[in-house]
């Protein structure tokens, strides 16, 4: 990965996290700020209306790891390869991270780009963990 291809604030911080020249703890709390993409179910009846009011974000199932895994990217460009393999996910949303994990239920991991090397998994320990910090601070 070189530098000049990353977009964004939050795959720099990603970035100085994997090579080392930013501390993990920093990185998280960087992470809770920055502005994340959703993929979403395009649920649209003909003509473009949406038929649900509730999004349905792309949850896959690590099977490895025996988990439900919640699919974020760090930019709609860098969903565009994964979301090849699965069409029905063609809306999303960016918003900030902490408002994703803020509505995540328990027992959920998160993996950030996944298949990207600029990517993150994160177990479901630390996502409990991550909101429960989140709680502790309000």
């Amino acid at each position: 990965m070189d530098e000049q291809d990353l977009r964004n604030d939050l795959e720099r911080h990603l970035y100085a996290a994997q090579t080392g020249q930013t501390d993990s703890e920093v990185f998280m709390k960087q992470l809770v700020d920055a502005q994340v993409f959703m993929p979403v179910k395009d649920d649209s009846a003909p003509g473009g209306i949406q038929r649900s009011t509730r999004a349905q974000p792309l949850v896959v199932r690590d099977e490895a790891a025996g988990v439900s895994v919640l699919v974020l990217f760090t930019s709609p460009e860098r969903a565009k390869p994964f979301l090849q393999h699965y069409p029905e996910f063609r809306g999303g949303i960016l918003t900030e991270f902490r408002w994703v994990l803020e509505r995540m239920e328990p027992g959920f991991g998160i993996v950030l780009n996944p298949g990207d090397e600029l990517g993150l998994d994160l177990e479901p320990e630390l996502v409990a963990q991550l909101l429960h910090s989140l709680r502790n601070v309000h």
